[in-house]
């Protein structure tokens, strides 16, 4: 029998900038503890990603548990303060959706609008803010940040392994931005998974990931290039999407820990 364990667990607190890796991680309503919980928009409110500014790949990210602490290429060190009560709420848009953010201040909005050359704002979604999933996809009207869709996206090293034999230069994993990394299995094995159990949360792996441009976008440089979506568009590609990973709905809060047994229930 294969004995699959999470080998890997990363949160990205501020949406499509660095990820931060941990030993262990705690679930909430949403998804993991802080992942996701901010994200940059323009002047409209509307969500910025590396898809137009792959610089943002270069935003190193420390999460405090008072502060959050970035870093880029130019620019001094900017320290957000958790403690955002009193600040501003406001209409932002991710994709389709219209969801209740707060404005991080005056100061954040400058660092990031002088890093990026256009107007913008950090914005945080407070516990309040309703953001569900996917109707078609949900089983009790679960909730998630600013994710792009599912509140957990999974992939297993064994993928990776069999795209990067396909690949001239092989590529990391941080390309596909996963918070659960599994080894133990074979190539593309969590495609078939329904319903799996991580120490003692049980998750739901509902859909496939259909990969966008940041997959494209070299994450230590900020450089775009054509891998891995050409590769992957020949052996991956299902009704003109390009599969890898599997998006998960997680049922109760819990924690996760590198080591913990991956049980595939069905």
């Amino acid at each position: 029998m294969a004995h699959r364990t999470v080998s890997g667990l990363t949160i990205f607190p501020v949406k499509s900038c660095c990820g931060v890796d941990l030993k262990k991680a705690v679930l909430d309503t949403k998804g993991f503890k802080f992942d996701r919980r901010w994200m940059i928009a323009d002047s409209s409110g509307r969500f910025l990603t590396q898809r137009e500014y792959p610089r943002l790949s270069l935003i190193g990210v420390k999460q405090g548990a008072d502060r959050l602490t970035l870093n880029a290429p130019g620019m001094r060190t900017l320290n957000i303060p958790l403690s955002l009560k009193n600040n501003q709420l406001m209409p932002v848009v991710i994709w389709n959706d219209t969801v209740e953010a707060m404005t991080a201040g005056t100061e954040s909005a400058a660092w990031i609008s002088s890093y990026l050359g256009i107007s913008s704002r950090f914005f945080y979604m407070p516990d309040t803010s309703d953001r569900p999933v996917n109707p078609k996809y949900a089983f009790k009207r679960e909730q998630v940040h600013f994710g792009d869709a599912f509140p957990v996206l999974l992939i297993s090293e064994a993928s990776l392994e069999d795209l990067n034999s396909r690949l001239q230069t092989p590529l990391p994993m941080n390309r596909f931005r996963p918070n659960i990394v599994v080894a133990g299995c074979a190539p593309y094995e969590e495609d078939t998974w329904k319903r799996i159990q991580i120490g003692s949360t049980h998750f739901q792996v509902v859909k496939p990931c259909d990969r966008c441009a940041i997959t494209l976008v070299d994450q230590s440089t900020g450089i775009k290039g054509q891998e891995p979506l050409r590769t992957l568009s020949e052996y991956r590609n299902v009704d003109g999407k390009v599969l890898f990973g599997q998006n998960l709905i997680h049922h109760g809060d819990g924690e996760v820990n590198v080591g913990d047994e991956v049980r595939v229930l069905v």
